[in-house]
């Protein structure tokens, strides 16, 4: 624990004023030091309030988006995932940091978290559009013992772990969430559409046909308010569903509570057969008429749920049998509307 977080833990722990006496006694450190981390602390939005002959108090934080590595690093309840933390105010792309981290022996858990991308990629190579500090960005490195061609599936796995942390934290405020198979997740307010607010991108990396690492980020609108015209219609994030700011450390670290769950289980037997059931509860195509965006095949049909591998199973118009239909194919649209 660094200065900053000790300092942070201890006005937090104390009933009134510390003294930068106090603080500077505890810490082994100069009140010039203290005083320094005080102002850094205001900074980063802590409202703390200086008296002179008493010394610094930390008011009440209840409402306010505090995002760092002290305030995500607290609320973890994980044994793994997230350790270490890698917090940054602004990156390129926290994939991109993880597999540097990963090449400099970091451990599998390790955990990349920015407030700022500049340069965000999407699946397909599209561009993630990523403004300051008002949405989360994170990344973790994996290093699993699972088969190459098993990988794929720990994108639904994350997709199902930030669901169940919207649902766990939200669904009592007039919102339900779901997962647009296979890893989008969406939200809509009072039955209203279905808005994307999340997506997912899983990267890996082979050596001599085994995993070297895997790398999962994710880029989750939060506090965004204001979208580009080209995807105002389909995208929405947690501010505008629920009308009001979301602390971003909270949900962080309630993502990756369900995730190390959800991972463990689906490590265990190398499939999806144990979330199969929980994945379907959240899954918004399920029962819908949808789109298969086949190259080579294209067809309409109605959705019916997931394999145990992660397959959409959809069941064609034609009346001919269930089609099993992977992710890395084709794309699935709703045929009304973006779900």
């Amino acid at each position: 624990m660094d200065n900053k977080q000790q300092i942070l833990r201890q006005l937090r722990e104390a009933d009134g004023y510390l003294s930068g006496q106090h603080l500077s006694g505890r810490l082994g450190i100069s009140r010039t030091a203290v005083w320094k981390i005080i102002g850094r602390l205001k900074k980063e939005g802590y409202p703390i309030e200086a008296v002179t002959n008493k010394g610094y108090r930390l008011l009440s934080v209840e409402g306010r988006d505090l995002f760092n590595r002290e305030e995500i690093e607290n609320r973890l309840q994980t044994e793994w995932a997230g350790h270490p933390l890698v917090f940054l105010t602004e990156t390129g792309s926290t994939n991109a940091d993880i597999f540097r981290l990963s090449d400099e022996g970091y451990p599998s858990g390790t955990l990349a978290v920015a407030a700022q991308q500049t340069a965000g990629k999407g699946r397909r190579g599209r561009t993630w559009i990523s403004p300051p500090d008002v949405n989360v960005y994170m990344s973790i490195l994996l290093k699993p013992p699972i088969s190459p061609e098993n990988a794929p599936m720990l994108t639904l796995v994350m997709a199902l772990a930030v669901y169940q942390a919207c649902e766990a934290l939200y669904s009592e405020e007039n919102v339900q969430f779901g997962i647009k198979w296979p890893n989008d997740i969406v939200v809509s307010r009072a039955g209203g559409p279905c808005r994307k607010i999340c997506g997912i991108l899983t990267e890996m990396r082979l050596e001599e046909k085994e995993i070297r690492d895997i790398v999962i980020g994710i880029g989750l609108n939060v506090n965004q308010d204001e979208f580009p015209e080209e995807i105002r219609e389909t995208a929405g994030s947690l501010k505008l569903a629920l009308g009001r700011d979301v602390g971003r450390a909270e949900l962080t670290a309630e993502i990756w509570r369900h995730f190390e769950k959800d991972y463990e289980a689906f490590t265990e037997v190398q499939s999806l057969a144990p979330l199969k059931e929980e994945y379907e509860r959240g899954l918004v195509n399920r029962g819908r008429r949808v789109r298969v965006l086949s190259p080579v095949d294209p067809f309409e049909g109605t959705a019916i749920g997931i394999t145990d591998t992660g397959e959409l199973t959809v069941r064609p118009d034609d009346g001919s049998p269930d089609r099993e239909v992977a992710s890395g194919e084709v794309s699935v649209r709703g045929v009304m509307g973006y779900v």
